[in-house]
Order: C-alpha cells, then sequence, then structure tokens
C-alpha cells in the first residue's frame, strides 16, 4: 500500500537576489529555492503531489497513475518519489514513443509507459477516458495532469510556511507578495487560498491567455471555498508554450551569470523577465520586498535544444 514516510520534510532555502534592475528600482526580491528541496523530487511539483499522494493512501491504493509529456516535470517527480518511497506508478505519456533523457530517468525510476499518441492524450478530459486504465492497473489511483486540482493546490499552500520561518534571516518583518510561473495555476491557485487575502499573488503565463489557465484558477477557488482571490496573471508565454527568442536567451544568460541563479526558459526564466520588465516600466513599487519562487523544472532543460514541451 501506497505510504509516504511521517519524517520527510523537505526544505527550500529562501535567499535574497542581487540584479542591477532591482538595485536601480529600489525593489528587493527573495527566492524561494524549490529547485534545491530534493536532488529529484523537486519543485513545486512534490508540493502539488503531497495531498494526492496521501489521499491515494488513505484509499488504500497500491500505486498511482497520471499524465505528461515526454519532458514532463511531473511525472519525473512522481516517478522519482515512487522509486523512493516504494509505490508502483504508471505515465500516460502524450505523443509517439521516443527515448530522452527524462524518458530514460522515468523508466530508470520503475514506472510503467504508455504512449497515446496526440488524439489519444487529447481525449484524457473525455468521460471514461480513466475506466479503461484503472481496469488494467486495478488498485492504483488516478492524478490528474500536472498534479493539478485542488488537493495539488492545497500541497501548495504549505510555501508560505517555508517561507513565514525565514524571513527573519533576511531581516524581513513581512513581504508585499508573491511572483511565480503558472503552468496550470495550481500553485498559484493554492498560495491564493493560503494566503486568503493577506498579500496578492502575481503569476506569469508560461502559456497563452487561451490555454484556460484562469479558468482553472478560478474552478479551484471556488472549490476552495474562496469566491475573490487577490492574484493576477500576466502574459509571458513570448508567443506560445516552449517559445522563446534572443531577448529571453539573453535574459537568462546574463541572470545566471550575474546571480549565480539556475534558471530555464519555459517557467523561471519567463516569470522572472516579467518581473524584469514590470519593474522597469515603473509597475512594481519602489521599497517593496518580494518573494519570487522558483518552481523548478531544471531537469526539462536537457530537452531545450528540441523545444520540447515538459
Amino acid at each position: 500500500m501506497l505510504c509516504l514516510p511521517a519524517d520527510w520534510s523537505p526544505h527550500a532555502p529562501l535567499e535574497p537576489l542581487h540584479l542591477d534592475w532591482l538595485d536601480r528600482a529600489g525593489v528587493e526580491v527573495a527566492v524561494l529555492r524549490l529547485d534545491l528541496i530534493d536532488p529529484l523530487i523537486c519543485g513545486n511539483k512534490w508540493f502539488k503531489l503531497m495531498d494526492h499522494l496521501r489521499l491515494a493512501g488513505e484509499a488504500g491504493a497500491q500505486g498511482v497513475i497520471s499524465l505528461g509529456g515526454a519532458w514532463s516535470n511531473h511525472l519525473h517527480a512522481l516517478a522519482a518519489a515512487g522509486k523512493r518511497f516504494g509505490f508502483a506508478t504508471v505515465g500516460l505519456l502524450r505523443g509517439h514513443p521516443q527515448s530522452n533523457a527524462t524518458v530514460q530517468d522515468l523508466q530508470a525510476f520503475g514506472m510503467h509507459l504508455h504512449w497515446l499518441g496526440y488524439g489519444g492524450y487529447r481525449a484524457r478530459h473525455e468521460p471514461g477516458f480513466w475506466q479503461p486504465w484503472l481496469a488494467q492497473y486495478p488498485g492504483f489511483e488516478p492524478i490528474p495532469e500536472g498534479g493539478g486540482g485542488l488537493a495539488g493546490a492545497r500541497g501548495c499552500g504549505q510555501l508560505l510556511g517555508l517561507v513565514a520561518e525565514q524571513l527573519p534571516g533576511l531581516g524581513w518583518t513581512d513581504h508585499h507578495g508573491w511572483w511565480l510561473a503558472c503552468g496550470t495555476g495550481t500553485t498559484l491557485a493554492g498560495l491564493v487560498l493560503a494566503e486568503a487575502g493577506r498579500h496578492p499573488v502575481q503569476g506569469v503565463l508560461a502559456v497563452p491567455h487561451d490555454h484556460g489557465v484562469a479558468e482553472q484558477v478560478a474552478a479551484i477557488l471556488a472549490q476552495g471555498g474562496c469566491s475573490v482571490g487577490d492574484y493576477g496573471l500576466i502574459d509571458g508565454s513570448r508567443g506560445g508554450f516552449a517559445k522563446v527568442d534572443p531577448v529571453l536567451l539573453a535574459f537568462i544568460e546574463a541572470t545566471e551569470q550575474a546571480s549565480g541563479l539556475p534558471l530555464e526558459p519555459l517557467y523561471t526564466g519567463k516569470a522572472l523577465l516579467a518581473l524584469k520588465q514590470q519593474v522597469e516600466a515603473g509597475q512594481v513599487a519602489s521599497g517593496t520586498r518580494w518573494i519570487f519562487v522558483h518552481t523548478g523544472g531544471l531537469q526539462g532543460r536537457r530537452g531545450f535544444a528540441t523545444q520540447a514541451q515538459v
């Protein structure tokens, strides 16, 4: 039966970010380094999985089954957790069979893989999609794509505690809000629910507005009993998911050289560039202090040369 150890509580350091454009504007930023919580089970993906795995364990599940792309950070974290904690995992993958660094990791972690093609993957939201898979894997619990939904959001609410306990070490008594990248909006929704209006949450979309992130966030907040949340969404997709350009790549390179903070171009790079643009446009007040959530995803950098989705 699926059971997580009660004493495994990963820590994410909160580190000040020193960059010239922040200094010029008089804006302070501290980075919550979710990329450092664990060598494999890292990033916001773990927090999105926590409650899903707890619920699966309470249901007596023997394993879990979920979906993702060939460079999926979600499946990578799920497979790593299965290997670490001894439960079975199944991955349903978008597209046709291929071998890459992430897929090889999934196989090494013991995840059973099934390739759905593209039409089969698009059918994942249709009624009855899960029935044949749960018949093939009796005793397994499904986890939504990306660890989404209210359970995933509630796990992300724990980020507030990680920040609060470390603010004194920065000399901060409080902060003015959050900045983070959004793929499905689950992490943002979890922060909004946990904040309950105390601090605003600014999400930078890694996908265009027509991908339904706003609707997903609203649905999660409604399920969580939050009719109105203090948050905003900025389109930082730069033309589409996995779309990059010379400006973004140059920004990532310069930021890594200046600060040592590793970024990837699909989520964290776009989110931090959007913050820079807002700061330089005067949209972020001088004297304010912000928490930037590093959502991880660095393993997906290995596939960037192919412009693969993660």
